[in-house]
């Protein structure tokens, strides 16, 4: 399979609050943060035209705290991790979402967030991380982990140089 890219698309910060208002809709206070993370949370950067967000939530392992609130809002469950951060998520198809949910003090919550800022400042990192995804979606895949696990080495790096821009 082929990995299709879209330009990056100025509704993507659209749909993201359009989400927003249906999870805060649905959960309400229960919502203790709401990010848009992703490739279609950075600026000029290329990517499949899925809004990634993440939800904190107090234990994203007491699933009856927010995932009936949240299917009634139209959210499916897609994933669920337990032995990586309790990490739930789930898929809404307008505008086309992947939820992620995970509790309060999650590290990855942090490890995302940095990323989205640190290509959002940083021009010379966008631009690699832009070609690095522009050459790999022109491979064939036979799945899209295998696309997003072949972007891992590229992620780490840009991850290394934002922990020392950091301090």
């Amino acid at each position: 399979m082929l990995v299709e890219l879209h330009p990056y698309d100025p509704s993507w910060p659209i749909a993201f609050e359009e989400q927003v208002a249906r999870i805060r809709d649905a959960l309400g206070p229960k919502a203790l943060a709401i990010e848009h993370v992703g490739s279609t949370a950075v600026p000029g950067l290329p990517a499949k035209p899925i809004i990634d967000i993440n939800l904190t939530v107090q234990d994203s392992s007491q699933e009856h705290e927010y995932l009936p609130a949240l299917q009634r809002h139209g959210f499916e469950l897609r994933h669920r991790e337990p032995d990586w951060f309790e990490h739930r998520m789930m898929y809404h198809p307008s505008p086309a979402t992947n939820l992620h949910i995970f509790s309060i003090g999650c590290p990855e919550l942090d490890r995302m967030v940095l990323f989205r800022d640190h290509l959002r400042n940083n021009p010379e990192e966008l631009r690699f991380y832009r070609k690095t995804k522009e050459r790999l979606a022109e491979q064939h895949w036979n799945t899209i982990q295998d696309y997003a696990d072949a972007k891992t080495e590229a992620v780490k790096a840009i991850l290394r140089r934002a922990e020392l821009t950091r301090l």
